[in-house]
């Protein structure tokens, strides 16, 4: 019975050579497509967790918002906006912290001798380097005495650095940030991107000394490193922040918290289909 099959099998396809190549052709498509999609997958998967691996697993970010909550008698829609004093409330009333760092960001023109480009500058603390895992490639990121002495100093990114400088040394040299001269200390290494933002393209100076390129009383962000349980900080966090600003910490508009490993596990538990979507808002 066997040999039979065989021999009309092996007729079928000497009788129809076109057909059968055709369907060869399918078949191997078919199984190329679906080897291919996965690989895909799995790339894709590395390249997003080496994404969120580049801010640091033990950090929660928070960024101003608006009220949608009624508190305290303040109607919703309110502006709520972090400022300085907030470093000092956060540091006093929210456990399990180990560094703080402000965060000031302003679009500015970038120039060295003639070639020049606008990129995204922010006024951190020195602890932000160490946080954000930001290697450095050549020379190092400013230090803590820079955090407080208004030293023009910046931090460049790898993007940056080959617009600006292309093959030359970018150490020691001085750029000019909206006309304001600043001595490179350190070029950042190339990391993989997660997001709009593109830190290759980042400049990063001294929290101090950005008070000559924008007002930074008023914060664009607080970026705290914990150790612990990190849902202990996020609730200290929105309690603290909502009794100082008056909004209900249940109001999650009020303030943005990026809690970075509670994203990390919601990406890990969710199907590939859901991480392709919580990485680039694609559903």
């Amino acid at each position: 019975m066997i040999l039979n099959l065989a021999n009309q099998a092996y007729n079928a396809l000497r009788h129809n050579r076109r057909r059968s190549l055709l369907t060869m052709l399918g078949m191997a498509w078919g199984i190329a497509t679906v080897v291919l999609l996965l690989a895909y997958g799995a790339g894709f998967e590395r390249g997003l967790w080496a994404a969120f691996r580049s801010f640091g697993t033990n950090l929660v970010f928070v960024f101003p918002g608006r009220t949608e909550l009624q508190a305290g008698g303040t109607k919703a829609g309110t502006q709520v906006r972090l400022t300085v004093n907030d470093l000092d409330y956060i540091r006093s009333e929210v456990p399990l912290l180990k560094h703080v760092s402000p965060e000031v960001s302003k679009q500015c023109l970038v120039a060295f001798g003639t070639r020049s480009a606008t990129y995204g500058v922010s006024g951190v603390y020195a602890a932000y380097g160490t946080m954000r895992r930001l290697d450095i490639t050549d020379g190092t990121f400013f230090s803590e005495a820079d955090d407080f002495t208004h030293t023009r100093v910046a931090v460049i990114g790898s993007d940056a650095k080959k617009k600006l400088f292309s093959g030359q040394n970018a150490i020691g040299q001085e750029i000019r940030i909206n006309g304001i001269s600043y001595q490179v200390v350190g070029v950042m290494k190339h990391q993989v991107q997660n997001g709009d933002d593109n830190i290759n393209e980042h400049v990063y100076v001294p929290y101090s000394a950005m008070s000559d390129l924008a007002n930074t009383y008023y914060l664009s962000a607080v970026v705290m490193e914990y150790e612990g349980d990190h849902s202990k900080v996020v609730k200290a966090l929105r309690n603290s922040m909502g009794f100082h600003h008056n909004f209900d910490p249940k109001d999650q508009r009020a303030v943005f918290v990026f809690d970075v490993f509670a994203d990390l596990m919601d990406l890990q538990s969710s199907p590939p289909a859901s991480r392709f979507c919580l990485a680039s808002s694609a559903c």
